[in-house]
């Protein structure tokens, strides 16, 4: 994705969160991504255009543009025809009453009607405004739109000192989304398809300080849960405690997207009890976690002393969780696997399909620079159960969550 030269357009809104904007303008130059920048005269009160063309390394184009022909042509158009993919931060209040009535009166606006590329909204406002039931109504006004794609604004303190909900999505979240409908090109493909995935890896304790675990962090389960709810999934994601998803990635219940439900576990029981649990209501099934397979014989509920921990510490299996559902799931539903290996990857991840009764699985080298446990990026062999096999070389960890769904959705359904 980030080989292509991709572009983006940016509108940026009048509110303190268009400092936060700033990071979002860099990191898309940075990764290659073409920008422009629309700043409004209200944003231009927070964050100065030239701020905005030095991170982007193009123009920031104002009002005063407006009338101004880009290449002989009116601005608007030719922004509006330029992006793949728009994005509107801070989106006010006033810019979003604007929108769901269609009115064009700025560049901004005038470039919305003039764009037919998917829109992504985040807006950032006052606890109260947010809840005003005028805005509430064009807020989801707008939604009923298939162009625009939203990021909820989380909960904290805002600028007013008020604590509720209003804080604009941070970058993190706004740059997955917008990658995700560069991918897409904003299509729904997954509306109505209930996913149930792991991630993460799990802690088996010897005692309240001491457990027997594993590198992984979560990332590549949480790209899959992203993917999928960018696309429109409903999903369910099982968060073992090794993972960092509950970390820097964190949000509010409020600001968590409506489909989008996490469970949080420790141990492979706990992470076997929820799949189970979960499993008959969900069409889709990925284990991405890496979950451990032994834990200590015997725990205990105070730490004990160094002297006393034993020099052989006995063990016993944990739970074949991948293996309960491939005898649990209904016909119509869709199990994938993990197999994070070194050296050979594709035969030991057949061999593990075929026993466990999966329907495809994810082979990926934990062994290769920048890939597997901990990395931003990964690289996997997709096998399905009829033999077919695509390989994905190393990207981002959202762009192979993608690709696995690609495969999934394009063999199955």
């Amino acid at each position: 994705m980030a080989d292509e030269k991709r572009r983006v357009l940016v509108g940026v809104g009048g509110g303190i969160a268009a400092y936060k904007v700033c990071e979002v303008v860099s990191t898309l130059a940075k990764s290659g991504i073409a920008v422009r920048v629309m700043v409004t005269e209200a944003a231009q009160q927070f964050v100065t255009p030239l701020t905005f063309a030095t991170l982007s390394r193009d123009r920031a184009y104002t009002n005063q543009d407006f009338w101004q022909p880009e290449h002989g042509r009116p601005l608007h158009i030719d922004l509006g025809e330029w992006a793949e993919v728009f994005l509107m931060a801070p989106l006010t209040a006033n810019t979003l009453a604007k929108l769901a009535w269609g009115a064009a009166d700025n560049l901004l606006t005038n470039t919305v009607l003039a764009s037919t590329c998917p829109i992504l909204l985040a807006p950032a406002m006052n606890t109260d405004m947010w809840e005003q039931q005028v805005v509430q109504r064009n807020w989801q006004q707008v939604q009923s739109d298939p162009r625009y794609h939203s990021i909820n604004p989380g909960e904290g303190l805002l600028a007013c000192d008020r604590v509720g909900q209003g804080r604009m999505a941070e970058p993190a979240e706004i740059l997955a989304h917008l990658h995700s409908l560069l991918y897409t090109g904003g299509r729904q493909d997954l509306a109505g398809k209930r996913l149930l995935i792991s991630a993460g890896g799990t802690r088996e304790h010897l005692d309240p300080v001491r457990f027997i675990g594993n590198p992984a962090t979560g990332k590549m389960g949480l790209a899959l849960a992203q993917a999928a709810v960018h696309r429109g999934a409903i999903v369910t994601l099982v968060q073992a405690a090794g993972g960092s998803i509950a970390g820097g990635e964190a949000r509010s219940a409020s600001s968590t997207p409506s489909n989008l439900h996490t469970i949080s576990v420790v141990d492979a029981e706990a992470m076997r009890q929820a799949m189970v649990k979960h499993l008959p209501s969900h069409d889709w099934v990925v284990m991405a976690a890496a979950v451990g397979d032994v834990k200590p014989a015997h725990y205990s509920p105070e730490k004990l002393p160094k002297q006393a921990i034993p020099a052989s510490l006995p063990l016993e299996p944990v739970p074949d969780i991948v293996a309960e559902l491939g005898q649990l799931k209904h016909p119509h539903q869709r199990l994938i696997g993990f197999a994070a290996q070194t050296g050979e990857i594709v035969a030991p991840a057949w061999e593990k399909l075929q026993r466990k009764g999966l329907d495809a699985i994810v082979a990926n080298p934990i062994d290769q620079p920048d890939s597997g446990f901990g990395s931003d990026q990964n690289q996997a062999v997709l096998l399905n159960a009829q033999g077919q096999r695509q390989d994905v070389p190393r990207c981002s960890k959202l762009e192979l969550a993608h690709q696995i769904l690609d495969f999934v959705q394009s063999n199955f359904g």
